[in-house]
């Protein structure tokens, strides 16, 4: 196969097959992990995601003492601050030896909130640093996921400070599911060789959950839409294993490197930190975006095409779907959604969506939500008999300004006034469509 080939397959025929056409549950299963594949690393470069993790680098660190004075303050509040210290001894903070450092800042952080100038000033610094690293998140996955609108200012406030609150309940039932594997092992296990393997393997699978089920309410919780669980585990899984990955990673290189202290001394590890940092949020954007590209996968069927599609086939395949969508309403049938209607003829499901949005938005169609339902349905929202090939094309035709010019001419004027009279025509629906359907 030539290179030019594997570059057309990827460009046009990969997205010219919808989920529907494939026989073969592994075949369509090998499409949608290429085109997941492909989304991400174009929107990678398309999103300008590494810059945006430098971004959130320069936001993370600015913010990881408020964030990280607040866990303690609610650990306290617990009694559990001193797992909370070993945790952090535990993880790859722990290996660069800054653990004290950071927690002393923590301290001094709270401190200083506790002691403000004016009653509550420091907590309402304190807050406010952290509620701004998270809106930036917020916002870049918003961005990532399209999503033009911010939660409110009431919402955003309640779901971080949930957050920050949950972290050490998850620290905690981290460190108590460790002794507790810890002691099951060792009460049950005799032989030496199946005891340490059972005692490495169980606290780094441990390990490893809880990044998976970090990284999965992260890119569920996180976005400002709704967001499956399936596109958010399966990127959970990737990049929280890829996040134990690097932590081992940079653990070795700090082992590696220990030699640089003779000349850097406690600015050793500065580095590698910071290093960490900026993959750790590379990683997190990037999970986010393949989350959006396994959700709307099959928002890029056909994509290349309906870039390019004519307006006459456009209004041909609106035309057809309002005719189904009558001819099953006449029928007193269940209305369809817009996933029905793509299935049944095998059309892309942005070009049905976008379609049946624009028919709701000229009031030819109207959105009916069936309790028990999750997906919209559509239903005409005028006389059937009335519905005309003429009103429909001149409805989506007059969508937008018209008339804006100050000073018309006459000619123009004529113009338009012949152009209207040659679109006019009554030739109703039914008579072209639903009769053979």
């Amino acid at each position: 196969m030539k290179i030019s080939d594997i570059i057309h397959f990827i460009r046009y025929d990969m997205w010219r097959r919808t989920a529907t056409e494939f026989d073969s549950p592994a075949k369509r299963v090998g499409y949608a992990v290429i085109r997941t594949v492909v989304l991400v690393a174009r929107g990678f470069t398309s999103k300008n995601l590494n810059d945006k993790a430098k971004s959130l680098t320069y936001s993370l660190i600015f913010a990881i003492v408020p964030i990280l004075a607040m866990v303690v303050a609610v650990a306290k509040g617990f009694g559990v601050a001193d797992v909370i210290e070993k945790q952090l001894n535990a993880s790859f903070l722990g290996e660069t030896g800054m653990v004290p450092t950071i927690m002393e800042m923590v301290q001094r952080y709270l401190d200083t909130a506790q002691g403000g100038v004016f009653i509550g000033i420091g907590i309402l610094i304190l807050l406010w640093a952290i509620y701004s690293f998270f809106q930036s998140v917020e916002t870049m996955f918003n961005r990532i996921w399209n999503v033009k609108k911010s939660r409110s200012i009431l919402h955003q406030a309640t779901a971080y400070i949930a957050i920050v609150v949950l972290i050490p309940v998850l620290i905690v039932c981290s460190a108590g599911i460790n002794i507790f594997v810890h002691s099951t092992i060792e009460s049950a296990m005799h032989i030496e060789a199946l005891h340490h393997f059972f005692h490495t393997s169980g606290v780094k699978f441990l390990q490893f959950a809880m990044c998976w089920l970090f990284f999965t309410v992260m890119y569920i919780g996180i976005p400002n839409t709704k967001v499956r669980f399936l596109p958010a585990l399966i990127p959970g899984i990737i990049m929280g294993t890829l996040f134990q990955l690097l932590q081992m990673l940079s653990v070795y290189l700090i082992a590696l490197l220990s030699r640089t202290s003779i000349v850097y001394g406690a600015f050793a590890s500065i580095p590698i930190l910071m290093t960490w940092l900026q993959y750790t949020s590379l990683l997190i954007l990037i999970g986010a975006e393949m989350s959006y590209a396994i959700q709307n996968n099959e928002q890029f069927e056909y994509e290349q095409d309906l870039n390019r599609m004519s307006r006459r086939y456009k209004d041909f395949v609106m035309l057809y779907l309002l005719s189904l969508i009558i001819k099953r309403f006449e029928a007193d049938e269940a209305p369809y959604s817009a996933h029905e209607l793509a299935i049944r003829d095998h059309l892309p499901i942005r070009l049905v969506n976008q379609l049946l949005g624009r028919m709701v938005e000229t009031g030819i169609l109207r959105e009916i939500h069936i309790e028990g339902q999750e997906e919209k349905t559509y239903q005409p929202a005028l006389d059937t008999h009335k519905i005309s090939v003429g009103m429909v094309i001149g409805r989506i035709d007059a969508q937008g300004t018209e008339h804006f010019l100050q000073t018309p001419t006459e000619d123009m004027q004529a113009f338009w006034d012949k152009y209207m009279a040659l679109k006019d025509t009554s030739t109703t629906l039914d008579k072209i469509f639903i009769n053979q359907l």
